[in-house]
């Protein structure tokens, strides 16, 4: 982890808030949960539960991607989503900028991954001993040299859709980890978390919360 870590003063944007569940919008370069050591303790958790001291982990985003995060209230609502993300009922799409230009204009991106353990945090490509790993991908836009591309993985490994996307030749932008050359030479990892579809712990309603990407 950075050890020059600065996280964004941004206000908490809070999209949705009832009795069981609350989702924010989290900004981009935030940790979604204490790294170790005081430096790293500021997070969207703790910056949460400061203002709303029962509010429960259910998920995580990498700390340069922003966008719809969801955190329970109650132990039983926690339980409920959590068994909706490991059971892959809850839906995530996220936008992402890529480099360059795919060649279809959607696709599905089947490849197993695993950590790299002399690099890690990174993640790697393995066929022999990774996990299984889907992401299902759609050209919104291109203009060439860079194309926007709605997300949406089927699975939820580590940096999933980082590693997919340089799989596919076309990393995110910005990426201060898969991406290089002018690929990287953007302000910001250019990854966000759209929409998140989930059944309501309370009655189990469909629900659907957008966060408008910012970039």
């Amino acid at each position: 982890m950075d050890p020059n870590y600065k996280p964004p003063q941004d206000p908490l944007v809070i999209l949705h808030e009832d009795a069981e569940v609350m989702l924010v919008d989290k900004p981009a370069g935030l940790l979604s949960v204490p790294g170790k050591g005081p430096a790293l303790a500021d997070c969207l958790m703790s910056r949460i539960q400061a203002a709303f001291p029962q509010a429960l982990l259910v998920h995580r985003l990498d700390r340069d991607t922003s966008g719809v995060m969801i955190f329970a209230m109650t132990p039983y609502a926690q339980r409920h989503l959590g068994l909706q993300f490991e059971k892959r009922m809850a839906r995530k799409t996220y936008v992402a900028r890529v480099w360059g230009e795919p060649e279809e204009n959607a696709g599905e991106i089947d490849l197993p991954l695993i950590v790299d353990w002399p690099n890690r945090p990174l993640q790697m490509v393995c066929h022999t001993t990774g996990k299984s790993a889907q992401t299902e991908w759609k050209m919104i836009k291109t203009d060439g040299r860079t194309s926007r591309l709605r997300l949406r993985p089927k699975t939820g490994r580590s940096h999933q859709l980082r590693v997919h996307m340089q799989a596919l030749g076309h990393p995110i932008l910005g990426d201060p980890f898969y991406a290089s050359g002018p690929a990287a030479d953007f302000p910001r990892l250019m990854l966000h978390s759209e929409e998140l579809r989930f059944k309501h712990p309370q009655g189990g309603r469909s629900v659907k919360i957008r966060a408008k990407s910012p970039f």
